[in-house]
């Protein structure tokens, strides 16, 4: 560990809990499309609030909740699929602006009571059953009993939240998903049934085909496609957005491959923005960029180190330089901090940086992916999640150790995947003097 020591000077490095209130950040518009998608949400949910981002970009949110609160919700949301696959918790700066958006207007249910003697009066015949809406509706099961029926539209609302359950001619019970335009629905269902998602049986049908309405749904959010499909983004663009979104894990390589062509579908599944690939790819890419501005994504080139990685500066600020370190502690309360670290050496001192970071609390209980000239550190405990990736390149150990908010986990694995994508060495380190100095050792990071 002797070549390594002088990297308990940063043990003390401050992890601090966020400050400021958090939201979920559900969607990015540009401001012209921003109050009809504000809109939307808040047909869905209380508390939406708007903010602006850099670019002209319009951030779409649910809160202000704590951290603790914005991280317990997000999870349930994104598995009852009520918000986007890529929705994250974001913290506005304090200078930022929350905007609330207002729901629905009251319904005629919320009419003044003193109605109720004149309707009562008039006493009129009972209304016939409700139909639905005109349109094109997604014929996802049909059942023969009331029961069957409604345990299969509560197993189908896990998928489809706004599924509902019209009582058919033949005295059936079909579960529905609709209106939709036609051509929406066409294409739709094509890939619902690639992906397996619904039966090879499910089927397209008009309302007039339907019956009455035994439980309304809503209509969902599935676009029509382009008339006509969109160009591809270069493929390594592609690859990094998908990563972004949580569904690539392959090689940056700007090839195409089964791995790349299943995240692209996974992507469309999950965001269910178009159904063309080069359109959903554009809109995935554009997300990322709105949320790298968000995020205050810049390049840092650190002389000491001689590194360059693209990191998140508006949450970091420099804080000193030990040895072979550099090391960024967090700006106005941000819980983050970054270690960049590089000096002469190979395999040795990678291993040898595992066992460190791992004492000092760098990285709690690390799961621990070591090859030969790459080790990756992962882990989490109540306060942050620490992540130490290094590789040995050009006779040198070189990397970043992350720590994050763990209220962020989401956040946090965008930013790595960013950081591990840019990382590269700008020139000379300036440290390397330094570091064949002595080293004092300082108490483990709390």
């Amino acid at each position: 560990m002797r070549r390594l020591a002088f990297l308990v000077m940063a043990a003390g490095l401050p992890v601090g809990a966020l400050a400021q209130e958090a939201v979920i950040r559900i969607e990015a518009k540009r401001d012209a499309e921003a109050s009809e998608a504000a809109a939307r949400w808040a047909s869905q949910f209380d508390e939406v609030v708007t903010f602006p981002l850099p670019g002209g970009w319009t951030a779409i949110g649910i809160g202000p909740l704590s951290a603790e609160e914005a991280a317990a919700q997000i999870g349930a949301l994104k598995e009852a699929r009520r918000i986007p696959a890529d929705s994250f918790v974001a913290v506005p700066g304090d200078d930022v602006v929350l905007t609330p958006v207002a729901g629905d207007a009251a319904t005629v249910a919320d009419a003044p009571a003193a109605a109720a003697p004149q309707a009562e009066a008039a006493q009129p015949a009972k209304p016939q059953a409700d139909l639905p809406a005109p349109g094109t509706y997604l014929r996802l099961q049909s059942v023969q009993a009331r029961a069957e029926a409604d345990a299969a539209l509560s197993e189908w609302r896990k998928i489809f939240p706004e599924a509902g359950l019209a009582e058919l001619p033949n005295g059936w019970f079909g579960v529905v998903l609709g209106p939709v335009d036609r051509a929406a629905a066409d294409a739709w269902l094509r890939v619902f049934k690639d992906r397996h998602l619904v039966p090879g049986d499910a089927f397209v049908s008009d309302a007039g085909e339907l019956g009455a309405v035994v439980e309304a749904g809503k209509a969902p959010d599935l676009p029509a496609p382009p008339a006509a499909p969109a160009e591809m983004p270069p493929l390594d663009q592609v690859q990094r957005a998908l990563r972004w979104a949580g569904h690539y894990d392959g090689a940056i390589d700007g090839k195409t491959g089964p791995r790349t062509r299943d995240a692209i579908q996974a992507e469309i599944l999950g965001s269910r923005r178009s159904t063309d690939p080069g359109t959903a790819m554009r809109d995935l890419i554009a997300r990322r960029d709105a949320w790298r501005s968000e995020m205050g994504l810049t390049t840092l080139g650190d002389r000491a180190t001689g590194l360059s990685v693209i990191a998140p500066m508006d949450r970091l600020a420099f804080d000193r330089t030990e040895r072979a370190l550099s090391i960024y502690g967090p700006r106005d309360g941000s819980g983050a901090a970054l270690i960049l670290f590089s000096q002469p050496g190979g395999q040795q001192e990678l291993l040898d940086l595992s066992g460190l970071v791992t004492a000092l609390g760098w990285v709690p209980q690390p799961v621990r992916d070591i090859k030969p000239g790459h080790v990756l550190l992962e882990g989490a405990n109540e306060a942050h999640i620490g992540r130490a990736e290094g590789w040995v390149r050009d006779g040198r150990a070189e990397g970043f150790v992350l720590i994050w908010p763990a209220a962020d986990a989401e956040g946090q694995a965008r930013i790595a995947a960013e950081m591990s994508d840019s990382f590269a060495r700008q020139g000379p380190a300036a440290n390397d003097r330094a570091a064949t100095e002595p080293a004092t050792p300082v108490a483990e990071a709390q």
